[in-house]
């Protein structure tokens, strides 16, 4: 069902995992898409050809959240190609799971940039470019954002950041017909594990888990597209988990 026909999307962090995921579902349910990138070009290219192939439209821009510059290109390059933005999903993050007294300042920079301040930065510039009657914000947060583990503090701290930023940012703009939520995914079988350095933690965790599996990318980006519809157009300021249980 193309609920989001005529609706132009950009999705950041999207070469692969839950952004690609959503990418994907954005296309299939109507919507133009800006596929973002830092470092995956290849996975970027990859998914905008899906797209296309489906018979969507879909652009790849590499820019680096985090950087102001960076993101005002990100949704120029978008104007550009499709004429207007109309959603915005904050899904570009990094991670990393290491004890407490091993956290650096540059880690501690490197995580709250990405994570947070690109998230500020893309939300602000989307605003500009939100039309007259509202747009709709989507932010990843995570289900360590209220049931941290070990050695997941600075990435806790992050998310938990998101999730008060989601809301209060709610409140501030929902009489501009800009709705903003986020999404907290549980565990969910995607390479964020390895990149955080623990590849085998989805599986590993999996029988603490009350479904007995990991999610996939999948099924949290149909929770998105949900929150980005306009079945969805009650919803502001709601943090939304979507996970198979508690695990510890």
């Amino acid at each position: 069902m193309n609920r989001l026909t005529g609706k132009v999307a950009i999705v950041t962090g999207a070469s692969k995992g839950i952004g690609a995921a959503v990418a994907r579902g954005l296309a299939e349910a109507g919507a133009s898409v800006t596929v973002n990138y830092a470092g995956g070009k290849e996975g970027a290219e990859h998914t905008v050809a899906e797209i296309i192939k489906d018979g969507g439209r879909a652009i790849a821009v590499q820019v680096n959240v985090s950087k102001a510059s960076d993101v005002k290109r990100l949704f120029e390059e978008t104007k550009k190609a499709f004429g207007s933005v109309d959603l915005l999903v904050n899904n570009a993050g990094v991670f990393r799971f290491e004890p407490f007294e091993a956290i650096t300042e540059q880690e501690f920079h490197r995580h709250f940039n990405t994570n947070v301040l690109g998230t500020i930065l893309a939300t602000q510039e989307a605003l500009k470019y939100f039309p007259s009657h509202g747009g709709s914000i989507i932010n990843i947060s995570s289900i360590a954002s209220e049931n941290p583990v070990p050695n997941s503090a600075l990435y806790s701290a992050t998310k938990g950041a998101i999730d008060t930023f989601t809301v209060g940012l709610a409140l501030e703009v929902a009489g501009e017909g800009i709705r903003v939520n986020a999404v907290r995914p549980g565990i969910i079988e995607t390479d964020i594990h390895a990149s955080g350095g623990d590849p085998d933690r989805a599986t590993r965790l999996a029988p603490q888990i009350p479904m007995a599996r990991p999610g996939t990318a999948e099924e949290v980006a149909r929770a998105i597209l949900w929150l980005l519809s306009p079945e969805a157009s009650y919803s502001t300021g709601t943090v939304l988990t979507v996970s198979g249980g508690r695990a510890i």
